[in-house]
């Protein structure tokens, strides 16, 4: 395991919802599904979107710009005007604390 960062808790994320935090300037979309959390590089590659502020369905997350959708759990676009994925990231969840590795 890399460099863990804290990023939010599990009171901060119930299930269903979505964070955007930037952790020494990079943007990562925080969301947990059904109790599951992930994370992924939070700025839409279409236009620069912040997808932790978009609105997350089952797994699939709607950028709140211009409607790109990515798969949350894989970081793949699934719906245009998008055309890379994004990156995601490993995370542990220890006690209450959401911590993303972002090494």
């Amino acid at each position: 395991m890399g460099k863990l960062i804290t990023v939010a808790t599990l009171s901060d994320l119930p299930p269903g919802a979505c964070l955007h935090v930037d952790v020494s300037g990079l943007a990562l979309a925080i969301f947990n599904v059904g109790g599951t959390i992930h994370a992924i590089g939070g700025t839409c590659t279409h236009r620069g979107g912040p997808l932790g502020k978009g609105e997350l369905e089952g797994t699939v997350v709607t950028c709140p710009w211009h409607g790109a959708q990515f798969e949350v759990t894989t970081g793949q676009v699934v719906g245009p005007p998008a055309g890379q994925s994004v990156p995601t990231y490993t995370v542990v969840v220890e006690g209450e604390a959401i911590q993303v590795d972002v090494s």
